[in-house]
């Protein structure tokens, strides 16, 4: 496995001059919020090539849509005609770029998440800084703010048994053992040698996937702290006290659905940490916990919950 990619020695406060037109992104989107979607796009740089890769919206909801983008510099839309997920979405972005060339990165974006200030750039530099200190960098990712509470979601490592999220006092880049999708901002040629995002996990645990197979090829993560994306979990959030006050994701049923079904479907897949399979049983658990107590819709969180679990052990995959 590798770890280096020279032995050239690690120094990260070096110039480095970063060419945004090298970087492509890809957003997919389902019936957007038109004015989100804009703010992301507007808060992009305008060097980047950007997909927008519409997962088969109504059009009714669409024709909405349409308006905000216009005016856009470098920005073209590909739609898919159904709801594909997440994971298929993105490849098909990402096939779709690579027929004009590809890109040196690959900025992965969801429809809610929102680059502040100059984010993308200081994710590119870091990267390249990374690599020039010859560490074999596979992907960096931004800090996650939630804008409903204003607290950072933090960075996944892996500390013992431990899976933990922590949150760094400064802003050097940490190495992480797991990043969240949106924002993650890969190498394009690896992303396409990996054979992209997993399809059949639809949607949730898309990146906890991808991150794990990065880790099993060989390739580092970093959080970036300075680099900060807004971004909302789930269709809401809402403060729980769990010992300390927890931001916790409002999702939907069908959400809990996916949820439930793809964490234990990557339970089989040997290249997936022990330290997650153990963390992700009492997390579940607590999910379910939140849910039957604080959560809105209990019941039909709770069948869709059972559901997941049925579709989990049965090997099911793909769209609901």
């Amino acid at each position: 496995m590798l770890t280096r990619r020279s032995s050239k020695p690690c120094c990260l406060r070096i110039a480095i001059m970063a060419d945004l037109g090298t970087v492509a992104s890809v957003t997919v989107t389902f019936s957007p919020d038109p004015a989100l979607l804009h703010a992301q796009l507007m808060a992009l740089p305008s060097e980047l090539r950007k997909v927008v890769v519409d997962n088969g919206s109504p059009e009714e909801v669409w024709s909405g849509v349409l308006p905000i983008l216009e005016g856009i510099e470098n920005l073209e839309i590909l739609r898919l005609g159904e709801n594909l997920g997440l994971a298929a979405g993105t490849n098909a972005g990402a096939r779709y770029i690579a027929k004009a060339g590809s890109p040196r990165f690959l900025l992965i974006l969801d429809q809610d998440s929102v680059p502040v200030s100059d984010a993308v750039l200081r994710m590119v530099e870091a990267f390249l800084a990374l690599e020039e200190g010859g560490l074999a960098v596979g992907a960096v990712g931004p800090a996650l703010l939630d804008p409903a509470t204003g607290r950072h979601h933090g960075f996944h490592e892996i500390h013992g048994l431990r899976w933990r999220r922590v949150h760094p006092k400064d802003d050097a880049p940490i190495r992480c053992d797991g990043l969240n999708g949106s924002g993650t901002l890969t190498d394009f040629a690896l992303f396409e040698r990996l054979g992209g995002l997993d399809a059949e996990l639809f949607i949730d645990h898309v990146d906890t996937e991808w991150s794990f197979r990065l880790a099993s090829d060989g390739w580092l993560m970093f959080g970036i702290p300075d680099a900060e994306f807004e971004h909302r979990m789930g269709d809401n959030s809402m403060r729980i006290w769990l010992g300390k006050w927890t931001v916790w994701p409002i999702r939907s049923p069908l959400r809990h659905r996916y949820l439930f079904r793809n964490a234990i479907r990557l339970w089989s897949r040997p290249y997936v940490p022990l330290t997650w399979k153990v963390w992700v049983v009492p997390k579940l658990l607590l999910t379910i916990l939140v849910c039957a107590i604080a959560g809105p819709s209990r019941w039909s969180q709770m069948k869709s919950i059972a559901r997941g679990v049925a579709d989990g052990l049965r090997g099911i995959g793909g769209a609901i």
